[in-house]
């Protein structure tokens, strides 16, 4: 499944290479190979996605995991009728939508690549580049895509000055997704905070199909669970044990998990500044008493709508939002569009 792809020059140079250094070839040795077979073939337009962590490093959305694990379970058994054509994955900035298409991708197992920027300012070369990317991913499958700001990355039918080019590619990506043939094989995962400005066509079923939303942590256990996680990601060493004991659920309520990292960075510093081998609860409350979010709530707020408006499955969603009067969700996303706007 690794050298999916591949030719076979550029395998007869993989076992060169073992013979010549009296090694045998490794997983690990193959997906180097693969991943400069990516980058190579693909002219610097893919980037290849190497995971450090699996959905274990993901703190708390037991829901989401599940189901993304059964989807990896899916594949791994070969049966793709099971598993979902794309991924949009929504919620406010902060709320770890990359890190968790990241995790998913190791689980799955199979080599994941993120899409450059492939436009020219060259008379058809824009479409040329797609056109050799959709080719690659053909030929490389199985393979997922990563698409992060996807509602920038991709565009919509309706742009126009530009002699059509941004229609053409609109279609062509829309086109290759919709493809059923690819199912299980070409798996596509678009990141946005903002899906209301995603157009319908590519977040319709047969296409991105599963949308699930991300949100900020609602209590003191949910924050100690990514405080475990970021200790390990962070290699922070410390005797606290919960967030409780430096801040309280007041101070925590809003934050997202970036914010938390950005707290715990500062923290590392002040333990830095002081010599010291460890973070003390000191170094943190004077962290988190130093700390003021970038975003503003409104914004926060316009993405969090967006993203209850957003998502297809009830399981997905916190219970508080579970049943909420969607047209009263819409009118507030109305009236915080326009606030923003004003």
């Amino acid at each position: 499944e690794l050298t999916a792809g591949m030719t076979r020059a550029q395998l007869a140079q993989l076992l060169d290479g073992a013979e010549a250094a009296e090694t045998r070839l490794t997983l690990d040795g193959v997906r180097a190979a693969k991943k400069e077979v990516i980058e190579t073939e693909g002219m610097g337009l893919l980037e290849y996605v190497e995971p450090k962590y699996d959905l274990d490093m993901v703190a708390g959305m037991p829901a989401i995991k599940g189901r993304l694990r059964r989807a990896a379970r899916a594949i791994a058994r070969g049966n793709p009728s099971a598993v979902p054509m794309g991924y949009l994955i929504c919620g406010p900035v902060g709320s770890a939508k990359t890190f968790l298409v990241e995790c998913f991708s190791r689980e799955i197992g199979f080599p994941c690549v993120k899409l450059k920027n492939f436009r020219s300012m060259w008379v058809g070369s824009t479409e040329g580049n797609l056109e050799r990317i959709l080719k690659i991913l053909a030929s490389l499958t199985p393979v997922g895509v990563v698409i992060d700001e996807a509602d920038a990355a991709l565009g919509d039918r309706e742009q126009s000055g530009d002699s059509g080019t941004q229609q053409r590619v609109f279609a062509q990506i829309a086109n290759f997704m919709a493809d059923t043939r690819h199912r299980g094989k070409v798996l596509w995962f678009l990141i946005t905070a903002r899906p209301d400005l995603l157009p319908i066509d590519l977040k319709r079923q047969g296409r991105a199909e599963e949308h699930i939303p991300l949100f900020y942590p609602e209590t003191v256990a949910e924050y100690d669970e990514i405080f475990q996680v970021m200790k390990k990601k962070l290699k922070l060493a410390s005797k606290v044990e919960s967030l409780a004991d430096v801040a309280g659920e007041t101070a925590l309520k809003g934050y997202s998990g970036s914010d938390l990292e950005a707290v715990l960075v500062r923290s590392i510093l002040e333990a830095e500044a002081a010599d010291s081998s460890e973070v003390t609860a000191e170094h943190l409350q004077r962290a988190f008493a130093d700390f003021i979010p970038t975003t503003n709530n409104l914004e926060r707020e316009l993405q969090i709508l967006a993203a209850i408006l957003e998502c297809t499955s009830r399981e997905l969603l916190p219970e508080r939002f579970r049943d909420l009067d969607r047209a009263a969700v819409q009118l507030r996303l109305s009236e915080v569009k326009l606030e923003l706007r004003t």
